[in-house]
């Protein structure tokens, strides 16, 4: 029986995702991986000569079948770093990105005082990274995240468990603000902002692989958004907040929508690119 060390897997690993265009191949290959032999990824640097057994091996190999088919890393581990935390994913969630945290560090200045009891609304929650943050840094908040995808609720409410706040946050499905009542101190949300005609063209990891009801936008990428300026003044108390992540580009669109629905922006926030990633409203 052939021995397989987990040096020459990673330079197996690495020629079989170099051939299929993958970027950043052999650290992709360390991640899934260590993830079988339950270490950190930096510690294979000094296991190379360790001999891995054949029914891990041929794991392994599977795995990198996935990733040269252009499925993230994460969906292939099923969980995401995200914030302060790790969120799992599933088929009807958005892979949470980094770009998305701009969301919650505006999120957070708008709360300010961390022993706040403040209410939240997270519209299109999928993973519920945004939401379950938030609760993470603000211990006396409470909130809600509405999704279309049933899929996404039951993976959002897991996550809630595994973070230790199931007591403080309420998943429910809707589309959009349809079934939602009261009044909240923030509304957070990461809509599809995508126009539809352009998502066959996005990247393979994410036109293959994220759910496309969570990234068309409709013919010009600002439908959620219309509706949920529509529906916020309603929904938010007074001198309450609205955060939403935008598209580049989409910033100046987006703070017009919000300004016609009488909300007065107050913050145009960017990501690490440097694109305008975030827009800030308030109502009153």
């Amino acid at each position: 029986m052939t021995a397989h060390t987990v040096d020459a897997l990673l330079r197996e690993a690495s020629g079989v995702l170099s051939a299929a265009g993958v970027e950043g191949g052999r650290r992709d290959a360390r991640l899934l991986l260590a993830d079988l032999l339950d270490c950190a990824a930096g510690d294979l640097l000094t296991r190379g000569d360790a001999v891995v057994n054949a029914a891990t091996a041929d794991a392994f190999r599977a795995r990198i079948g996935r990733r040269a088919d252009r499925e993230p890393v994460s969906r292939i581990l099923g969980r995401r770093g995200f914030w302060r935390h790790e969120f799992l994913v599933g088929p009807e969630t958005l892979d949470p990105r980094p770009d998305t945290e701009t969301v919650v560090e505006l999120a957070l200045e708008a709360l300010p005082d961390a022993e706040g009891r403040y209410s939240v609304l997270d519209l299109g929650t999928g993973t519920g990274c945004i939401l379950l943050s938030i609760l993470g840094d603000r211990p006396n908040a409470t909130g809600l995240g509405i999704d279309i995808a049933p899929g996404a609720l039951a993976v959002a409410a897991e996550n809630a468990r595994r973070l230790g706040v199931p007591d403080r946050a309420r998943f429910a499905r809707g589309d959009w603000t349809a079934a939602v009542n009261g009044k909240f101190d923030a509304i957070v949300s990461n809509p599809p902002y995508i126009p539809d005609a352009e998502v066959p063209r996005l990247d393979p990891e994410v036109s293959r692989h994220d759910p496309h009801t969570a990234l068309k936008g409709g013919p010009d990428g600002l439908y959620p958004y219309r509706v949920i300026a529509k529906e916020a003044p309603r929904l938010l108390r007074s001198l309450g907040s609205l955060i939403v992540e935008v598209g580049a580009g989409q910033a100046d669109d987006v703070a017009t929508l919000f300004e016609d629905a009488h909300l007065r922006v107050i913050d145009v926030r960017r990501d690490l690119a440097g694109i305008a990633r975030c827009v800030r409203a308030a109502n009153g």
